[in-house]
């Protein structure tokens, strides 16, 4: 039994290449001083003495700089190439977390941390990119997989350390992270420089008959609103989630952290296995549809559970389990629609749906809360993830664009999740 996991790990890890690597211990220790953000909304109510909607607005402050910095880090990768976008803004995100540190007004946060999404946020398109030049299409899904392992393992250092320093100081937090990212930027330069010939080279676009522009794509707008809210869910564990441990279940910072490292843990665990198994058995959004429902279910079990610590754990699996299937397939439709010429493009709106998301998370999530209560919005979240399941099977059964011929014919809409079982 021991020997036959062991090969289905080396089966699931084998053929990646060492660049994909070397990128993914790069964002391994990047992400492992990620300590900052999950507390942030916390750090920002119960230090800075601001108000939940005050916390929010900055929140959305932040996505706002998020999605102009996607958009940026996608222009750029397309001109000057993936390598020094990515390196400049790992070094400016250090920068900027140490200045981050030192403002205490609500209008000096505000202004730190739109340059803060700015500058962090071109990273990510840069990166796809990057991941897709240097992979095969035999390779790319368990590419991007194996850079969410290295992302989520990070998650589970960085929240569980991060909530430790937050019981004792929130000061220490901003210089963990502002470490991290210099540390990174300074592997990539050493390890990963652009080479003489391909590497981080811009490609032409091709001539008449092929799509050149990702926003003149319109099915491909339309899965990225859907990408949108279902990001819009999936940020209110990191946003409105950890504020209900503290303020309702009554768990210390440690707890939640603990809790929330244990996400990482999971797909730390399962996702690349996973991944490997379900790769190319049926189509991409198939499993999104029933990540989607998974998602759902994950918030509304804080209304069906008493508010203690265990609910926070099951909370965790059922998200864990949602994540997995979604994220590592919505990446698979992105790359499959973009070509060499245009990768950046497609990459920037794909990082712009969750930069997006940053920005109604916590300000829905925020209103929400204020004036309906936490059950109600538990509810409001699952008819969220509910529209998103929708969404997704209409591009299934109707315009699967990213099915190929040889990918099965789909079941009736009542198998799906007895056929998985």
């Amino acid at each position: 039994m021991f020997d036959k996991t062991i090969s289905l790990y080396k089966s699931a890890y084998g053929g990646i290449p060492r660049k994909v690597w070397l990128l993914a211990t790069v964002l391994l220790i990047n992400r492992a001083g990620a300590m900052v953000i999950p507390f942030l909304t916390l750090y920002l109510t119960t230090q800075l003495h601001f108000s939940l909607e005050q916390a929010g607005i900055v929140m959305t402050v932040y996505g706002v700089g998020s999605i102009l910095g996607a958009l940026l880090g996608g222009k750029l990768s397309d001109t000057i190439g993936f390598h020094p976008v990515q390196f400049w803004s790992l070094v400016l995100h250090g920068g900027m977390f140490v200045v981050l540190g030192q403002m205490h007004t609500f209008v000096q946060f505000a202004g730190a941390v739109f340059v803060l999404g700015l500058v962090g946020d071109a990273f990510r398109p840069a990166n796809f990119a990057a991941v897709a030049h240097y992979s095969d299409a035999g390779s790319r899904l368990r590419s991007y997989s194996l850079l969410r392992l290295a992302s989520n393992l990070g998650w589970a250092v960085g929240p569980a350390v991060g909530g430790m320093i937050a019981y004792l100081s929130y000061d220490l937090l901003f210089y963990f992270d502002a470490t991290s990212c210099l540390l990174a930027a300074l592997l990539l330069k050493l390890f990963l420089r652009p080479g003489k010939t391909a590497d981080s080279i811009v490609h032409k676009a091709p001539g008449t008959g092929s799509v050149t522009s990702a926003y003149r794509d319109k099915l491909y707008l339309f899965f990225i609103l859907l990408v949108a809210f279902n990001a819009v869910c999936l940020f209110q564990m990191f946003n409105i989630v950890p504020v209900y441990l503290k303020t309702v279940v009554r768990m210390p910072e440690n707890l939640i952290g603990l809790a929330i490292s244990f996400n990482g843990v999971i797909i730390a665990l399962v996702e690349m296995i996973l991944v490997f198994k379900l790769e190319n058995r049926r189509a991409n959004e198939y499993y999104i549809c029933i990540g989607a429902l998974f998602m759902g279910l994950a918030y509304i079990v804080f209304n069906f559970f008493p508010p203690v610590a265990a609910v926070a754990f099951i909370h965790i699996v059922l998200f864990s389990i949602a994540e997995m299937l979604t994220l590592p397939f919505m990446n698979n439709i992105w790359i499959h629609r973009a070509q060499a010429h245009n990768r950046g493009q497609y990459a920037a709106l794909y990082t712009v749906a969750f930069s997006a998301a940053t920005i109604l998370a916590p300000t829905l999530g925020a209103f929400g809360v204020e004036n309906f209560g936490y059950g109600k919005w538990w509810y409001a979240v699952g008819g969220i993830s509910m529209l998103t399941f929708i969404g997704f099977y209409w591009l299934l059964v109707r315009k699967s664009f990213s099915r190929t011929a040889e990918t099965p014919a789909q079941p009736a809409p009542g198998a799906i999740l007895a056929q998985e079982a």
